[in-house]
């Protein structure tokens, strides 16, 4: 199973954690990625509202690439996925803006390549039985906020799950011996980079987001985006001096929960680079684990 990997600006930086990660367990699924040469930044967010030729553009080189070796192309992140996705769909439905982007990039493109959600990949076409049949650290006992964003699955004519209730993710958790928690908060918007520009409404929609999860019962969120992961997690401790909270709810990128479940190392999907504690959660299902061993 070989795909086209397009792992975005952020996978390089804030978000290199999803990249070791998605890059390990990939290969413990057998799953082949192969690394778009000299790949460009996708554009999103700034680009679609800048210039709409831009926004596909951008997103077309990559494709284009990809398509030239015959490889669909798994994306980790949700807005990369969404620009991509976006494209994609434009160019089969138009064949003067496929002209027009061929012409643009220097390169054809026929929009044939499908561009895919790295969850959509492991959670359909790999199979939750093939991942479930590899476990062997369940999350057993851990209950997990299932957290999509705004952009995973939105909008639905783009989306490959249910826009307002989507259950990939779950199902995935459920494969890995976890628990699912019941919210309403899945699919709510983190705020994007109001947190930066306009931090009092940022903080609020981060607020809500970690309140409903803890009123769930979570004890971690899973996410797929890396500007929610930074929202979530490293804005975590600035919310809760804000609103007079606390916590402690430590975020995951659902690749390092897949790792985690193989019993991949810990430092290798990256857990110790989170500025919530999430080694103490990973202590405390190694020690279940432990348990279960000598019972």
């Amino acid at each position: 199973m070989k795909y086209a990997y397009y792992p975005g600006c952020s996978l390089s930086s804030t978000g290199i954690e999803y990249d070791m990660s998605t890059k390990k367990v990939a290969k413990s699924l057998g799953i082949e990625l192969w690394e778009i040469p000299e790949w460009n930044c996708c554009g999103a967010s700034s680009a679609h509202l800048t210039d709409h030729l831009l926004a596909l553009a951008l997103p077309a080189r990559n494709l284009a690439i990809a398509e030239a070796e015959g490889l669909d192309v798994a994306i980790p992140c949700a807005a990369c996925y969404a620009r991509c996705k976006a494209t994609e769909v434009e160019v089969k439905n138009s064949q003067e803006m496929k002209k027009t982007i061929s012409e643009v990039i220097e390169r054809e493109y026929a929009g044939k390549t499908q561009a895919r959600a790295l969850l959509d990949v492991f959670v359909n076409d790999l199979g939750l039985d093939s991942i479930s049949a590899l476990v062997n650290k369940p999350l057993k006992d851990i209950k997990v906020a299932s957290y999509y964003g705004c952009l995973l699955v939105r909008p639905p004519r783009l989306g490959f799950d249910d826009p307002e209730d989507p259950q990939s993710m779950d199902q995935l958790i459920k494969a890995l011996g976890g628990t699912p928690v019941e919210w309403a908060f899945k699919t709510e918007c983190c705020g994007a980079a109001h947190a930066t520009t306009k931090s009092d409404v940022g903080f609020s929609m981060i607020e809500k987001i970690l309140t409903a999860a803890k009123e769930a019962g979570a004890d971690c969120i899973a996410t797929a985006c890396p500007l929610c992961m930074n929202n979530l997690d490293m804005r975590q401790s600035q919310v809760e001096a804000k609103f007079g909270k606390n916590y402690g709810l430590p975020v995951f990128y659902f690749t390092q929960l897949i790792g985690l479940a193989l019993g991949l190392n810990p430092e290798e999907l990256g857990v110790n680079k989170h500025f919530v504690n999430a080694l103490g959660l990973v202590k405390k299902l190694l020690e279940a684990e432990g348990r279960r061993d000598t019972a």
